[in-house]
């Protein structure tokens, strides 16, 4: 299994502990609110009806310490709902007078007594019943005793119609479920996405380090074989034979470190391991150093430069300066023949390196700055790494026909401004 492969197995596996996870919360929260909605319109019920209850037990009158009057219970109350039976303890028996509530639908009978003994035996009671039609109620029982406050003589039933409140409870339920599954099926892609963007980031380093395996390997084999083959001559040379081959394994050595450098440099940069430092430098004086410390090796370099002060970064700039001038001392020349190149430094933060080579073939401008491309068989990562400078610094570089028949490339940096201490 590939490191990609692996990146993105852990991407889908994000995504579905991220689902799970939003699914068991939004679930979880979704039982506890149906849940507490059930709990309270029941509890608002069962206040009203203890309320009821309490009201009614308050009128009630008494014949004898043990037999109570409900004669003005039952002329003094609306006959509207909620219904309201009171039940007379003989004995074990309870014998049940409709007080109040005579035009409520008629709640089932076994319902009243199963409550109201509840009531005798534990002082109150609540539960839910149905009314003979089928309608849901719910029921309140408080016991009440006699004058002497002993025994309890009777209970009180009120019974209130539920239906309305369990529709509205069924409809509540309903709209938070389908939010929460709605929810629930937003939460896959999401988590897809964020995903993505907690693995873009290792992805894009695996792909950094392959494209520099891929640039390595492309760019040292030839250069390796050749050294290889060069040393192997040498080992069986003599004299001049064997100096000329040592002086081509160093020339080799030389160009393999400078590949490496760039190789390094480009996977920095792309990394963001090198950072652009910023500080004022004199771009004319950074060039004029460039072109000190290049071997001419019987090239002409000329140098003209105004006094340019910019903001940039003296280690990127140089490598990119560095890179056009060895850029152009490599293919600016016809074969066999040295090179004339000729470097403009303006006040405007405009580097020019002018040669006198083959010049840019037509169509090829645009991806002169891509690497794998160059005017030869080269690498070409020296000038897309000074595109990436210049580019980083706010500036540009491009290339146009020069006058004296090769290439002008043209690096701008931004200068400092004036107006700033």
């Amino acid at each position: 299994m590939t490191a990609t492969t692996r990146i993105r197995r852990l991407r889908w596996w994000l995504t579905t502990a991220f689902a799970a996870t939003s699914a068991i919360g939004l679930v979880s929260l979704t039982l506890f609110a149906v849940h507490n909605d059930d709990s309270a319109w029941r509890a608002a019920t069962d206040d009203d009806l203890s309320v009821q209850t309490a009201l009614v037990i308050s009128v009630i009158g008494f014949s004898d310490p043990s037999r109570h009057d409900i004669g003005d219970l039952v002329h003094g109350f609306d006959a509207s709902c909620p219904q309201v039976t009171v039940f007379s303890r003989a004995g074990a028996q309870l014998a049940a007078t409709r007080a109040a509530g005579i035009h409520c639908p008629r709640v089932r009978k076994a319902d009243l007594r199963a409550v109201a003994a509840a009531a005798i035996k534990d002082g109150d009671a609540e539960a839910d019943g149905q009314t003979e039609d089928g309608h849901h109620v719910r029921l309140r029982a408080e016991a009440f005793p006699g004058l002497d406050g002993d025994e309890p003589v009777g209970t009180v039933v009120a019974a209130a119609d539920t239906t309305t409140d369990e529709a509205q409870h069924r409809r509540f339920a309903f709209l938070l479920g389908a939010g929460c599954a709605l929810l629930v099926l937003l939460s896959a892609p999401i988590g897809h996405l964020l995903s993505g963007r907690a693995t873009r980031p290792a992805l894009t380093a695996l792909q950094q380090q392959e494209a520099f395996l891929a640039e390595a390997a492309h760019d040292l084999r030839t250069p390796a074989a050749s050294l290889r083959t060069l040393a192997e001559i040498a080992l069986h040379q003599d004299g001049e034979d064997r100096d000329a081959a040592l002086r081509r394994s160093v020339r080799l050595a030389t160009r393999m470190g400078d590949l490496l450098d760039a190789l390094l440099t480009r996977a920095r940069l792309e990394a963001g391991v090198a950072q652009v430092c910023r500080e004022p430098l004199r771009l004319d004086q950074l060039v004029e150093t460039v072109v000190d410390d290049t071997p001419a090796d019987g090239h002409r370099i000329t140098v003209r430069a105004e006094e340019t002060v910019v903001v940039g970064d003296p280690e990127l700039l140089q490598r990119a300066v560095a890179n056009l001038l060895g850029n152009a001392l490599t293919h600016g020349h016809t074969q066999g023949e040295p090179a004339d190149v000729e470097i403009t430094v303006t006040a405007d933060g405009t580097v020019t390196v002018d040669d006198a080579g083959p010049g840019i073939p037509p169509g090829q401008a645009k991806s002169l700055f891509e690497r794998f491309h160059s005017r030869s068989g080269s690498s070409g990562l020296g000038l897309s790494i000074a595109a990436w400078v210049a580019h980083a610094h706010g500036g540009s570089l491009t290339v146009v026909p020069s006058a004296r028949g090769g290439c002008r490339f043209l690096l701008s940096v931004p200068v400092r401004d004036q107006k700033r201490p």
